[in-house]
C-alpha cells in the first residue's frame, strides 16, 4: 500500500490533573504544547471534558496555550455541542483566536456527555426539546462569520463608538479552521455540506460492516467525494517506547491488551467500532501504519495521546514519534528542534 507524505503532525492530549491538585497537571499539559511546538510539531490539541479530570472549557485552555506558543497550530477535539451557547461559544472562539494570531483549529461534536446530570444545569426548561445537534454547530459557524446584526442602518452606542453590530472580535480566518468529529456516514456528509474539515479518529459506528478499517474507508471516500479540497486528519493512539524503560514498556503493553477486547466486535446499540492501538518498537509501527488505509490516504496524522499518562511518559511518546515514526512517513518537523 502506497503511503501519502505525511505533512502535518499533531498530537491530541485529555489534560490530566489530580482532583486535589488541578494546577499541577493543567501546567505540565500548557509544558506539553510548548515542547510539542519546540519539537517541530505542526499541532498540539486538547480534548473538551466535562466533570472529568480535564479542560471543561476549551477556549480558555487554548487562550492560555496562545500565549505560551509562536508558531503552532492550537486545537480541540472536541467541543460537545449540547452545552454551548452558539453566540457565546463563538465570542470565545473569535477572542482565543486573535490572541493566538489566528492559530486556532476548533472540533465539534454533537451529544451531551452525562447529560442526566448535567442537562438540568446548563439550560432553563425543558432541553431535551431544543436542537442540540448539528444545527447549533451550524449557528456556532454563523456567528463566526461576522456578519451584521440587524439592518443596514443598525448601530449600536458605546462611549466614544458608533458601530454596527457584529460578534466582537471578529476573526476572519477562523471560520476555515473548523472541524467536525464524524463516525457516521450521515455526520460525514453533513459536515462536508457546511465546509468543516474532517476529523476521524479511532472510533466510528459500523454501518453495513464489522470491520474499522473498512468503515473508516468508507467515511473518508464520502468526504472527499462532496469536497475534495478539505483538510481531513486522522486519530491514532500510537505508543513506541523504543526509548523507555522496560517497566514503561511492559506497562504500554498492559494498557494496550486492557483495551483490545473492545476492537473485536461492534459495541453497544450503535455498533461502535475501535481501531487497535499502536503499540510497540518504531519498526512494529510503521508496519501497521502502512497496512491502515485510512492514514495511507491522508496527510494529516494526529497522534493521539492515552489517559493518565505521566508527562514524562507522553514526551517521550513525543519523542519517539518525533524521531523514528514521522520522518519515516514523509514528515519533516516545521523548524529545528530545540527540545531533547
Amino acid at each position: 500500500m502506497t503511503l501519502t507524505p505525511l505533512t502535518s503532525l499533531a498530537f491530541l492530549t485529555p489534560g490530566n490533573f489530580a482532583d486535589d491538585d488541578p494546577y499541577t497537571g493543567l501546567e505540565e499539559t500548557l509544558g506539553l504544547f510548548e515542547y510539542g511546538e519546540r519539537s517541530g510539531f505542526d499541532g498540539a490539541w486538547i480534548r473538551q471534558r466535562h466533570l472529568e479530570h480535564g479542560v471543561g472549557s476549551a477556549a480558555v485552555f487554548l487562550a492560555a496555550a496562545g500565549q505560551r506558543t509562536e508558531r503552532i497550530e492550537l486545537g480541540t477535539a472536541v467541543i460537545p455541542i449540547g452545552y454551548e451557547s452558539p453566540f457565546r461559544l463563538a465570542e470565545d472562539l473569535a477572542l482565543a483566536d486573535v490572541l493566538s494570531r489566528g492559530r486556532l483549529q476548533i472540533g465539534f461534536s454533537t451529544g451531551m456527555p452525562h447529560a442526566d446530570l448535567l442537562g438540568d444545569l446548563v439550560y432553563d426548561g425543558d432541553w431535551r426539546a431544543f436542537d442540540l445537534s448539528y444545527g447549533r454547530v451550524a449557528r456556532v459557524v454563523d456567528n463566526l462569520r461576522g456578519d451584521y446584526l440587524g439592518g443596514p442602518d443598525t448601530v449600536i452606542h458605546s462611549p466614544g463608538n458608533t458601530q454596527r453590530p457584529r460578534l466582537q472580535p471578529h476573526s476572519p480566518g477562523l471560520v476555515d479552521r473548523l472541524w467536525y468529529g464524524g463516525g457516521s456516514l450521515r455526520s460525514i456528509r453533513w459536515a462536508a455540506g457546511q465546509g468543516l474539515n474532517l476529523l476521524s479518529g479511532n472510533i466510528v459506528t459500523g454501518e453495513d460492516t464489522d470491520d474499522f478499517t473498512t468503515a473508516q474507508s468508507r467515511l473518508l471516500a464520502e468526504y472527499r467525494r462532496t469536497r475534495p479540497t478539505g483538510r481531513v486528519a486522522v486519530g491514532r493512539v500510537i505508543v513506541p517506547f523504543d526509548s523507555a524503560d522496560r517497566a514503561t514498556r511492559t506497562r504500554y503493553r498492559e494498557y494496550a491488551a486492557s483495551r483490545h477486547a473492545r476492537t473485536l466486535a461492534p459495541q453497544g446499540p450503535k455498533r461502535t467500532l475501535f481501531a487497535p492501538d499502536v503499540v510497540g518498537t518504531a519498526e512494529q509501527i510503521l508496519e501497521q501504519l502502512a497496512a491502515d488505509p485510512a492514514v495511507s490516504a491522508v496527510s494529516e496524522l494526529r497522534l493521539e495521546l492515552p489517559y493518565e499518562f505521566r508527562r514524562e511518559e507522553y514526551e517521550q511518546i513525543l519523542h519517539d514519534v518525533r524521531h523514528l515514526v514521522a520522518p519515516e512517513l514523509g514528515w519533516r518537523p516545521a523548524q529545528s528542534e530545540t527540545a531533547r
